[in-house]
């Protein structure tokens, strides 16, 4: 058995007596978990993926989509004794009384980490009692079972976080697109690019979440599936250690939402083919994850319109290259025609009609120069009635 620990450790007393197990010395490595049971105990480990098969009983290719070496799109896998979580970088296994996170030094994870410790004090019932109407609240919010409290609190931040990235980008592109239009330059044309594959990075992101959420909902079993505490309570044996459930003290305004819907729908000892508690779940994030979709959509949509009306430009700049490429040619053409008659007369060849005969040379320019001019209108006027050429 590999071992859970492989650091010196130490324990500390947080917020009144909670115990968190921390390293003294050395960081935690790409394979590092944070462990948070329902007692709100925190351990930091570096644990290889036998001791994690064997403490919360799932196979090694359940594991596998966590592994942050591998490229698997978002998921998330309901299982007999643990719930499989993969939003990007938010990688979790959740069972009924605890919580596996994945490298929990990662910047982006420690916002998670600290959610998790604010969303999931254990609420005392006495102090519901003195604590006035958010307290009730609270208590009425209690019938959560411990694994979607914590499946709330890794739904909002993927999609916290993908709104935040998807308002980042919408405050960069507006004013590039805007600028682009007044000028078309080699800079802003290349700004727009960037910004257009950051965009459709982004959807793509958007839109794995998006449709791993409308998996799970259209199918009752799979969302059956995610009730571990019911499986708890008819009596399937769970793994690993800890307590009851985590309480939620602290909810957001869409946690608020999603939960007042569905407060007095089910307890955990409900019926076994009622999943409408996770189905308003569910609902409350696939909607928010819709609209971030809908703005990036409404962004590319913005883009390619900018993008027809750049390429309209560069077409009116084009037809007027062309219009004075014409006008050059036949300009040329024009005149070769008046220089064939100069070099024909430049010749020293006798002309009899020539002799005494001065003002010929005065007649011959003019009607050669005329006859040009008037080669030159008919090639534009045909141009133009054929199209070619702009009016």
């Amino acid at each position: 058995m590999a071992r859970d620990v492989l650091a010196e450790t130490e324990t500390t007393s947080v917020d009144g007596g909670v115990g968190m197990l921390v390293k003294k010395k050395g960081t935690a490595s790409a394979r590092s978990w944070i462990l948070i049971d329902s007692d709100v105990n925190e351990t930091i480990m570096d644990i290889d993926k036998y001791a994690i098969m064997h403490r919360v009983q799932i196979h090694a290719r359940d594991l596998r989509i966590l592994d942050p070496l591998l490229s698997y799109p978002s998921t998330i896998l309901g299982r007999e004794r643990a719930i499989v979580l993969n939003l990007e970088h938010i990688k979790a296994i959740i069972t009924a009384e605890e919580v596996l996170l994945r490298d929990p030094t990662d910047d982006n994870v420690i916002p998670v980490v600290e959610e998790l410790r604010r969303r999931l004090p254990v609420v005392n019932a006495n102090h519901a009692e003195l604590g006035g109407q958010h307290d009730v609240e609270a208590g009425e919010e209690d019938e959560s079972p411990f694994e979607f409290r914590a499946l709330e609190v890794f739904l909002e931040a993927i999609c916290s976080f993908h709104a935040a990235r998807t308002t980042e980008l919408e405050t960069d592109a507006y004013p590039a697109l805007d600028e682009l239009t007044s000028k078309i330059s080699s800079r802003n044309l290349d700004r727009v690019r960037k910004l257009k594959s950051a965009m459709t990075r982004l959807t793509a992101r958007v839109q794995k979440v998006r449709d791993e959420l409308e998996r799970l909902l259209d199918d009752d079993d799979d969302m059956a599936d995610l009730y571990l505490s019911r499986k708890l309570s008819s009596g399937s044996p769970v793994s690993g250690s800890g307590a009851a459930s985590w309480f939620v003290g602290s909810p957001t305004i869409g946690s608020k939402i999603s939960r007042a819907s569905r407060a007095s729908v089910m307890t955990v000892h409900g019926d076994e083919n009622d999943v409408e508690e996770l189905e308003m779940l569910l609902e409350a994030y696939f909607m928010q994850i819709d609209g971030t979709l809908n703005k990036l959509t409404s962004l590319r949509e913005y883009i390619d319109d900018t993008e027809d009306y750049i390429n309209i430009q560069l077409d009116n700049h084009r037809n007027q290259l062309i219009q004075l490429e014409l006008f050059l040619s036949s300009g040329t053409v024009c005149m070769s025609i008046y220089a064939l008659v100069t070099g024909i007369f430049g010749m020293n060849i006798p002309y009899t009609w020539n002799d005494d005969h001065g003002y010929m040379f005065k007649w011959v320019v003019i009607l050669s120069g005329a006859f040009s001019a008037i080669l030159f209108l008919l090639i534009v006027f045909y141009a133009r009635f054929k199209g070619l050429v702009g009016s």
